[in-house]
């Protein structure tokens, strides 16, 4: 296996910035997926069109992401083995990892097929989107194994220190998708489907680019398929289920969201949805800090360096700090004019231009939670980062988010969650601060 970056020295600073800007690029390529199917189907298609789309996209996100959960296990299991310098270790987990997210991969897709319309109609999905949103739904659904195998490429890599190979494995998916995104919605005329087609065609095809890639330039110790010792698989499971609900939590937490949305009807639903493309965007450089802050810490943790641990956080918080405040103080100003990129009609302009000026400015907190989060997770701590999510998501911020909407109207979805992010930042410096997560043994997944 080729030589991959080593974070247990050298200047953390340098190594921060090399690391997550790639990450934080290819972050940006993984939204404008979305953003670029936002633009066609907004422009081509109509408001109603757009709003299927983002209803569809929440649904997804949940359908796979316990099983992108347990890919993001990789981030602390590969990296300690990476700072031990066990490759050994690393290439018989790489293993269980790949047997295990194949068989919930074709789980996860047939599930998603095939309940899709009654998952919509939970989620109040407007009827005038809801034919919609059930085939956009169906299509990616059948390709959950594309996305999901070149996700995990990108992870492995990321947590042996390379974040440069997954930015162009990403960057050619992306121009692939931009160049079938037309042709599939305005030159075949198949309208939503188009785009989903687009989408799984270039993610399907930048897999198996990956898989050559890594392959043939010995980027990981990927072999022929096997069946995983009993040991391994337990670690995964005792690491990748709580992670795995982590991520349901998340997204199922973000699909209660939706369903308060909808209840405000399609012009909300359609500014919700242009702006929350956008604010997906502000969101990119706190979550690759995250990233790139679980990887280095896990290197260091497995290598006992906690010196190193506790200097790479803070030197997180700082530049997401930094970042976030600039990066929303833009988006106020321009709000108005970047939703107009994706829809026309006046009142889903005006909400989405209003959203996105009220939570903008909340996103540091935000940023927190990620910075945090990733040093916690690092240590193998999944269950306490779960506890974690579930306050952030259903203790303070759906219910936050109906309670405000219910007094104020259609202005209190972006007031509820803003406030959830800075509660969840002040409970998650508590935790990191006086928590036992620096107790963790990733061998047991238990406290000593």
């Amino acid at each position: 296996m080729r030589q991959s970056h080593d974070f247990t020295q050298g200047n953390i600073w340098s190594q921060l910035f090399s690391f997550s800007l790639p990450i934080m690029l290819a972050n940006l390529l993984q939204v404008s997926y979305q953003i670029v199917d936002s633009l066609w189907v907004g422009n081509l298609i109509g408001a109603n069109a757009l709003g299927a789309v983002a209803v569809a996209g929440t649904v997804i996100f949940v359908a796979f992401s316990f099983i992108l959960g347990i890919n993001n296990a990789t981030l602390t299991i590969l990296s300690q083995q990476k700072g031990k310098g066990d490759e050994r270790a690393l290439a018989r987990y790489l293993n269980a990892f790949v047997v295990l997210l194949a068989g919930l991969s074709l789980l996860a897709s047939f599930l998603g097929f095939a309940f899709a319309e009654t998952i919509l109609n939970l989620l109040n999905t407007p009827g005038a989107m809801l034919a919609q949103a059930k085939a956009y739904l169906q299509i990616n659904s059948l390709g959950m194994i594309f996305v999901i195998g070149y996700n995990f490429i990108g992870t492995v890599l990321r947590a042996l220190g390379d974040s440069k190979t997954p930015l162009k494995i990403v960057l050619a998916a992306v121009i692939l998708n931009s160049v079938l995104d037309p042709v599939f919605i305005a030159t075949f005329n198949w309208g939503v489907n188009g785009a989903a087609l687009a989408t799984i065609a270039a993610q399907g095809l930048a897999f198996l680019a990956g898989l050559y890639i890594i392959l043939k330039g010995k980027l990981a110790p990927f072999s022929l398929p096997s069946i995983p010792a009993k040991k391994e698989v337990l670690l995964i499971l005792k690491l990748g289920v709580p992670s795995g609900l982590q991520m349901s939590v998340i997204s199922a937490g973000a699909a209660a969201v939706m369903s308060v949305v909808n209840s405000f009807g399609p012009h909300v639903v359609s500014g919700y949805s242009a702006a929350h493309r956008l604010d997906h965007v502000i969101m990119l450089p706190a979550q690759a800090l995250g990233t790139a802050v679980n990887s280095m810490a896990g290197q260091n943790i497995g290598a006992n360096k906690w010196q190193r641990v506790f200097k790479i956080a803070r030197y997180g918080l700082f530049t997401n700090l930094c970042i976030m405040f600039a990066l929303a103080l833009g988006v106020y100003f321009l709000a108005g004019p970047a939703v107009s990129l994706f829809i026309q009609e006046p009142d889903a302009v005006r909400f989405g231009k209003e959203f996105l000026q009220a939570i903008a400015l909340f996103y540091p907190f935000l940023g927190i939670n990620f910075v945090l989060n990733g040093t916690v997770r690092a240590s193998g701590a999944m269950y306490q980062v779960l506890i974690l999510n579930i306050i952030s998501f259903w203790v303070l911020r759906y219910p936050l988010t109906y309670a405000f909407s219910s007094m104020i109207g259609e202005l209190g979805i972006a007031i509820g969650m803003g406030s959830s992010f800075v509660i969840s930042s002040i409970i998650a410096f508590l935790y990191f601060r006086y928590g036992g997560w620096r107790r963790i043994r990733l061998e047991t997944g238990r406290s000593e």
